[in-house]
């Protein structure tokens, strides 16, 4: 799965239609997903590693890349 996700992160990357903030959009929407799969997988006893932290890591550089940068935790978002 991580080279299927790293191909759709450098395609979003490289449109040249969409602007930064809806390149950051994508990537967010993309995180999301991976993260919501990687809390499914883990919640098997038998799995040691879900495959996801690779995808990732993907988005993650292509949002640093992007000069995209995590908004700051507060009390009241937990």
């Amino acid at each position: 799965m991580t080279r299927l996700n790293e191909m759709k992160v450098q395609h979003i990357l490289d449109d040249k239609s969409l602007a930064t903030d809806e390149k950051i959009e994508a990537l967010l929407e993309i995180e999301s997903e991976a993260r919501a799969l990687q809390r499914a997988a883990s919640e098997s006893p038998m799995v040691d590693d879900d495959g996801w932290d690779g995808a990732l890591r993907d988005v993650r550089k292509a949002l640093d890349k992007l000069g995209w940068e995590e908004p700051a935790k507060c009390a009241n978002s937990l």
